[in-house]
C-alpha cells in the first residue's frame, strides 16, 4: 500500500515510477478523492466543534434563564447533517483505501527495464553444466521409470497437476525439506517456524495476495489456503511496534503451498514443475529500512548456498520492470539449470525468488518498529524461497541421472536419505 503524503508531495513522480510497470496516471484521480474526503473531515471537525460550543452556550443561557430555542434548533440541525455526511466521509475512505491496494509497489531504480522474462538481467552464474553421453531425460521420464512418480494416481484422487510420490522419491521429498530448514537454521539463523496453512482475508491482504489475486488462491468457507509460507509468516507482525533492538527477525519454515495457477492456464502442463499443490522452504525477513538492501543480498545467498550444497548448477537474475512481483521493490530470480528440459537440450529455470517489499506490505498490515528518537516507522518486509522443494528434486533427478536410469544423490544429502542412490523399486 502506498502512503497518500507521499502521492500529495510528489504527484508526478508517484505517476512517473507507476509507469515503469507499464500503468497509467492515477495520482490525479487519487488526490481528487484525497481531497473530497479532506474537506468533509475538516467540515465534520467545524461542525463537532460549533456544535460542542453551541451545547456549553445552550447550558450557560439556561442557568441565566434565557431562551436557548434557537440554540437548541442549531444543535439538532448539525446533529441530522452529520451521520450523512459521516457515511460519505467513510465511503470516500474506502474507495481511496482500494484504491490504494490495488496498485503495485513501487520499483527500485535497480530494476532494469523490460516487459518480461526475456529482459531479466543477469547477475551471475554458478556451477558447470553436466554433460551427458547420452540424452537427458526430464524427471516425468526419471520418476516413472524409477516407478515412484505417479501422475495419473494424482490426477485420479484429485485431478490435473497432482502427483503421488512412493518409496525413495517420497523420502527425497522430505529429505530435502529437512536439509533446508537444518542449513538455514543452523547456519544461518533463521528461526524454525510452523505456521497455520489456512488465513484470514486481513491476512491475505496485508502480503498483497488479496484483492488483486483471488483467482490465483484456494478458498475454504471464510478462510485461505496459503499460496506460500510468506503470507502467515510476515503477518507475525501485523498491528504491532516491534522492539528495533530484535530486528532483524529472521524466521523459516516448510509448508505446502497451494495455487489454483489461474493466470498460467497451459503452462508446464506437464510434471512437477507447476502444480496445484507443492512444498517449499520460505525464508522472510523484518528489518529497518536501513538493512533491508544487505539484507535482501544475505538472504540471496542463503538461497544460493541450497544450490551449491546439492551441487546444482544455477544463475541468478535481476527482474526487469515487467517481471516484478505486486509487492516487490526488486527482486532476484534463481535459476537452476534443469538438463532434462527442452527435449533434452536443457534450460535454466526458476527455484526461488527473493524479493525486497520495503514498507509496502508493512503500511498495510500497520507493521512498525520504534527508532532511536522514538519515533515509529515502518519496517521493511522481504520473502524469498529457501528453495521450492518440489523443484529441487526435478534438478536433483534431472541432474543426477544415470544412463542404467538410477540417480546420484548430492553428497550431503547422502546421511538424509540412508544412500547415495535412487534406484528403481
Amino acid at each position: 500500500m502506498h502512503d497518500i503524503r507521499f502521492i500529495r508531495d510528489n504527484p508526478e513522480q508517484f505517476d512517473a515510477a507507476l509507469a515503469r510497470r507499464g500503468l497509467d496516471p492515477v495520482a490525479g484521480e487519487i488526490l481528487e478523492i484525497d481531497i473530497k474526503r479532506r474537506g468533509l473531515q475538516a467540515r465534520l471537525q467545524e461542525m463537532q466543534s460549533r456544535r460542542n460550543q453551541a451545547s456549553k452556550e445552550i447550558g450557560a443561557l439556561k442557568s441565566q434563564g434565557g431562551d436557548a430555542d434557537a440554540l437548541i434548533a442549531e444543535v439538532n440541525d448539525i446533529k441530522q447533517q452529520m451521520p450523512e455526511m459521516e457515511a460519505e466521509e467513510s465511503t470516500l475512505a474506502a474507495q481511496l483505501d482500494g484504491r490504494l491496494m490495488e496498485l503495485p509497489n513501487l520499483l527500485d531504480d535497480a530494476v532494469p527495464a523490460g516487459d518480461d522474462e526475456d529482459d531479466n538481467e543477469l547477475v551471475r552464474t554458478h556451477g558447470s553444466i553436466p554433460r551427458f553421453s547420452f540424452t537427458p531425460r526430464d524427471h516425468v521420464e526419471i520418476g516413472e521409470g524409477l516407478g515412484q512418480m505417479d501422475f495419473a494416481l494424482g490426477a485420479k484422487v484429485s485431478g490435473a497437476r497432482f502427483v503421488v510420490l512412493r518409496y525413495q522419491l517420497a523420502r527425497l521429498e522430505r529429505a530435502l525439506a529437512a536439509f533446508m530448514l537444518d542449513l538455514h537454521t543452523s547456519k544461518f539463523g533463521y528461526v524454525e517456524t510452523m505456521p497455520p496453512y489456512l488465513v484470514n482475508t486481513q491476512t491475505m491482504t496485508g502480503t498483497g495476495q488479496l484483492p488483486k489475486f483471488a483467482e490465483d488462491l484456494y478458498r475454504a468457507d471464510d478462510k485461505w489456503l496459503i499460496p506460500t509460507a510468506e503470507v502467515p509468516l510476515t503477518n507475525i507482525v501485523a498491528g504491532e511496534i516491534v522492539d528495533a533492538d530484535s530486528l532483524p527477525l529472521r524466521m523459516t519454515a516448510h509448508t505446502p503451498c497451494f495455487r489454483s495457477e489461474a493466470g498460467s492456464a497451459g503452462r508446464d502442463t506437464r510434471g512437477m514443475i507447476r502444480q496445484h499443490q507443492f512444498s517449499k522452504v520460505e525464508l522472510v525477513s523484518i528489518t529497518t529500512p536501513g538493512e533491508s538492501t544487505a539484507e535482501h543480498e544475505r538472504m540471496t545467498a542463503c538461497a544460493e548456498e541450497v544450490l551449491q550444497q546439492l551441487e546444482l548448477p544455477y544463475r541468478v537474475v535481476r527482474l526487469c520492470t515487467g517481471d516484478t512481483g505486486f509487492s516487490a521493490q526488486q527482486t532476484y530470480d534463481i535459476e537452476v539449470w534443469l538438463p532434462g528440459q527442452n527435449e533434452g537440450k536443457g534450460m535454466y529455470r526458476e527455484i526461488s525468488s527473493c524479493s525486497n517489499c520495503g514498507p509496502f506490505q508493512a503500511r498495510r498490515m500497520k507493521a512498525r518498529f520504534r527508532d532511536d528518537n522514538g519515533d515509529t516507522q515502518f519496517v521493511h518486509t522481504l520473502n524469498g524461497s529457501g528453495v521450492a522443494v518440489g523443484r529441487a528434486m526435478i534438478a536433483v533427478l534431472e541432474n543426477g541421472q544415470q544412463e542404467d536410469g538410477t540417480v546420484q544423490l548430492p553428497t550431503v544429502l547422502h546421511s538424509y536419505m540412508g544412500s547415495d542412490r535412487i534406484a528403481p523399486a
